[in-house]
């Protein structure tokens, strides 16, 4: 039986507490801004943030089969995975549409998946769409875990206030468990898209709570803020990360989606194998995930589709944001290759008629 998402609220319902104010998106909450976005988005860059991320899709799995079951269905080799190492694998349609990016953990007697809030449910009904005779139990772990996001260039200084010098024996994909000072939780080493060191750091409510209240007490000279949800809206996009419903969903293909480094090539069949090793090997995609500068401001709240010159649609914007680093409207959007190159100049048109001229940026943005 799969636990209710209002468990997930917990670590938002303290956060409140401490006189944040929460949205509600789509039944859960979250916190867009803990004290103002240009001061969060400046830890982002120059400092470390700590992001509340219990939102994302938790997904635990029990199963002598496990690793070798995602193995077969994902995107990259899980089979030798060694214990308390993490890696990340897609999931792709047998036309090799993008399902969902996942980060698997292993903790060896279970694993965790942590997907996309949106594409929770749909890696779910998936996986269990696959099981036939293998020991593979599928449960929803939201309310069970709280997870947290430690990033930014300062991430791998500030998180030995926490956990002291043990930070040096843990690799990246790795993780550690730190009993310390009345705090107990998972710390996950992984690599951002900038190639600096991020952390996640997962344990129950109350060590949550303590770690929030740890850090918040402990920051000394570093400069650390906690990162509410529009600050990192504009962060992603300026960063070019793509996320789920937007940009990873099955209108496109991994290589579309900038994700194929997380295709395994040698490691035999999975499902969609066959077209997506198709588009390497004659280079078939047909789209680049593109940044796009807006010459004036759009409608954020528009859907827009993008035009040559010459009137032909060739694409699609699938975020947009006024960007706090550069204090602009800027997006992201799929565009044909033809017309993705940096500087193209293109016209998006919204539902509603409405047209304004943009300029195709290469990513990231900053």
């Amino acid at each position: 039986m799969e636990q209710n998402d209002t468990n997930l609220t917990d670590l938002v319902e303290y956060l409140i507490t401490q006189g944040y104010s929460a949205a509600n998106v789509d039944g859960y909450k979250i916190i867009n801004t803990y004290s103002s976005k240009e001061k969060e988005i400046e830890s982002l860059y120059s400092g470390t943030g700590l992001r509340n991320i219990s939102h994302y899709g938790i997904i635990e799995l029990k199963g002598k089969d496990v690793l070798d079951f995602l193995h077969r269905l994902g995107t990259n080799t899980t089979l030798e995975l060694p214990k308390a190492h993490v890696t990340t694998t897609l999931f792709t349609t047998d036309k090799g549409r993008l399902i969902s990016a996942c980060r698997l953990i292993n903790f060896e007697d279970y694993q965790l998946l942590i997907c996309d809030r949106e594409n929770k449910s749909k890696v779910m009904s998936w996986i269990r769409k696959y099981i036939i005779t293998d020991d593979v139990m599928v449960n929803d772990a939201n309310g069970k875990y709280n997870l947290m996001e430690l990033m930014g260039p300062q991430s791998d200084s500030f998180v030995r206030i926490i956990c002291g010098n043990v930070v040096n024996e843990i690799e990246p994909n790795t993780f550690k468990i730190i009993n310390t000072d009345n705090l107990l939780f998972f710390l996950i080493k992984l690599t951002d898209e900038r190639d600096f060191s991020k952390f996640w750091l997962l344990a129950d409510f109350e060590n949550s709570k303590r770690l929030v209240n740890y850090m918040n007490e402990n920051k000394g000279p570093f400069n650390f803020n906690l990162i509410g949800e529009e600050a990192y809206k504009s962060f992603r996009i300026e960063q070019g990360i793509p996320v789920a419903p937007n940009e990873l969903n099955d209108n496109y293909n991994p290589h579309e989606a900038g994700l194929i480094k997380y295709v395994n090539f040698e490691k035999g069949s999975y499902i969609g194998q066959e077209i997506i090793a198709r588009f390497d090997t004659y280079d078939e995609a047909q789209k680049n995930l593109c940044g796009i500068e807006f010459a004036e401001t759009p409608d954020y709240d528009e859907s827009y589709l993008l035009f040559s010159s010459d009137g032909s649609e060739i694409g699609k914007v699938t975020s947009i944001v006024n960007s706090i680093k550069l204090n602009s409207p800027i997006g992201l959007a799929y565009i044909r290759k033809l017309h993705s190159k940096e500087g193209t100049k293109l016209t998006v048109k919204s539902t509603k008629g409405s047209t304004v001229e943009v300029t195709v940026r290469s990513l990231p943005f900053c």
